[in-house]
C-alpha cells in the first residue's frame, strides 16, 4: 500500500475533525462559562478578574499537547476502536453538556456510560436508528481498548486539572449557613482533546508484522480525529485553591493509573475492561464526593480576619500582581495606618496617591513589606479584591 494512500486517509481524518459538531458546540460551552463567569464577578465585585474569553482561550490551548501525547500513544500500539463507541460517547458528552455542570465531563462519565451503553445495546440489540448497521458489525459487548483509552484520557484530565484548573480560579462571595460572611474560589473548565483514532474500515491494511501492539482482531482500518471534551468543575472553601485543587487533580491523575494499567490487561482478558471502567466510574465520583464533604466539614480559608484585610484574589495586570501579592494574604496597615474593612483600606490608599507601602501577613504567619509608587489611571484599590458590601452575597448551599 502506498504512502499516499496514507497520506490520502490521514487528510481525511483530520477533515472529518472540522466537522465535527461537537468542536463548535465546545466553543459555545466555553463562552457560555466566561459569560456567567463574568456576570458573577461583576455582580459580587462590580469588575470581571479575567475577560469574558478566558475559558475559550482554554478550550483551545491546553488540551493540545495531551490530546498529541496520547494520541501517538494509541498510534503506536494500534488500539482500534469501533466508530460506534465513538459515536455513542460523542453523544453521552453532548446530552451531559445540557446539564452545564463541566465536572460531568469527565473522562470517568463520559467514557464510562458510553461503554455500559454499547453493552446494552449490543447484548440486548436495541435498535439504534440512522446508525443500526453500525451497531450491528459490532461482534462484542466488551470493546478491549475503551478501558484503556479510558485510562489515559483520566491521566489527561489529571494533568490538565493539576496544571491548569488549579490557576487563576475565580472568587465569590457567599453567605455561611450561620450568617457569616465568606469568600470561596471555584474552577469551571472545558478542554478540547484532539484525539486520534484507529477504526475500523476498508481503508488500510496492516502494515508491519510487529503492530499492532495488542490483538485487535482487525486487519483493516482508518484514521478519525475527533475533538474530545474533558471538563472540570470545583468549589474551594476550606484551603488555597490552588492546593485544593491540586489535590483533585493528583487522585485523578492516580486514578487514570490505576484503570490504564487494568485497561492494558484487557486486550487479553476480557472482564478486566469491565472492571477498569467500574472503577474509573466510582473513583471519580468518590474523588468529587469526599472533596465535597471534607471541604464543606472544615472552616473557611477566606474570611473575615482580626489583624486586616483578606485578599480575595488579584487583578491580573494590575499594581497588586506587580507587588507580588498573593491570594490569601492579609493586608494588616497600608502606609503604616491599621486597616480593618475595604472602607478603612480606601481611605489610608488616600493619604498618599503617589506611593503606598503595605505590611502583610503571608500564609506562613509571618509579616512583610512592599511598597510601589503609584501611577494615575491605576486600579485604585490597586486590584485587589476583597469582601465588599454586604447585598451581593449569594447563600451557602453545601
Amino acid at each position: 500500500m502506498s504512502g499516499l494512500e496514507w497520506l490520502l486517509e490521514i487528510g481525511k481524518g483530520i477533515g472529518k475533525f472540522f466537522l465535527d459538531p461537537l468542536l463548535y458546540l465546545g466553543i459555545l460551552y466555553a463562552v457560555y462559562l466566561g459569560y456567567i463567569r463574568v456576570k458573577r464577578e461583576r455582580r459580587n465585585f462590580h469588575i470581571r478578574i479575567q475577560d469574558g474569553w478566558f475559558e475559550t482561550r482554554m478550550y483551545f490551548g491546553k488540551g493540545l499537547i495531551c490530546g498529541l501525547i496520547f494520541s501517538i500513544i494509541t498510534l503506536l500500539i494500534g488500539n482500534i476502536i469501533p466508530l460506534a463507541f465513538v459515536l455513542t460517547v460523542s453523544a453521552v458528552t453532548i446530552l451531559f453538556s445540557i446539564i452545564l455542570k463541566p465536572g460531568l465531563l469527565s473522562p470517568a462519565y463520559t467514557m464510562g456510560t458510553g461503554f455500559f451503553l454499547i453493552m446494552l445495546i449490543t447484548m440486548y440489540q436495541i435498535e439504534v436508528p440512522i446508525f443500526q448497521n453500525l451497531f450491528a458489525q459490532m461482534d462484542t459487548a466488551i470493546i478491549p481498548g475503551a478501558a484503556f483509552l479510558t485510562g489515559l484520557l483520566l491521566l489527561a484530565e489529571g494533568l490538565l486539572v493539576f496544571k491548569n484548573a488549579s490557576q487563576h480560579t475565580s472568587p465569590k462571595l457567599i453567605r455561611s449557613k450561620r450568617g457569616m460572611n465568606m469568600g470561596v474560589h471555584e474552577s469551571k473548565r472545558l478542554w478540547m482533546v484532539p484525539l486520534l483514532f484507529l477504526i475500523p474500515a476498508d481503508a488500510l491494511s496492516v502494515p508491519f508484522d510487529f503492530w499492532p501492539v495488542v490483538p485487535i482482531g482487525q486487519s483493516t482500518f482508518t484514521f478519525l480525529f475527533i475533538p474530545y471534551w474533558i471538563g472540570f468543575g470545583s468549589q474551594i472553601r476550606s484551603v488555597h485553591p490552588s492546593l485544593g485543587i491540586k489535590g483533585q487533580g493528583k487522585q485523578v491523575i492516580w486514578l487514570g493509573v490505576l484503570v490504564t494499567l487494568i485497561g492494558a490487561a484487557g486486550f487479553w482478558f476480557e472482564p478486566a475492561v469491565i472492571v477498569a471502567i467500574g472503577i474509573a466510574l466510582i473513583g471519580r465520583l468518590l474523588i468529587s464526593m469526599v472533596h465535597y464533604y471534607q471541604d464543606s466539614g472544615q472552616t473557611y480559608y477566606f474570611s473575615k480576619n482580626h489583624s486586616g484585610i483578606v485578599i480575595l484574589d488579584i487583578i491580573p495586570g494590575t499594581a497588586a500582581e506587580k507587588m507580588k501579592l498573593k491570594i490569601g494574604e492579609v493586608i494588616k496597615t497600608v502606609n503604616g495606618i491599621p486597616v480593618q474593612n475595604e472602607q478603612q483600606y480606601y481611605e489610608a490608599l488616600q493619604k498618599n496617591r503617589a506611593f503606598c507601602r503595605l505590611e502583610v501577613i503571608d500564609d506562613n504567619g509571618e509579616n512583610r513589606f512592599v511598597s510601589r509608587a503609584l501611577y494615575e489611571g491605576e486600579h485604585h484599590e490597586l486590584g485587589i479584591i476583597t469582601f465588599g458590601n454586604e447585598n451581593k452575597w449569594e447563600q451557602d448551599v453545601g
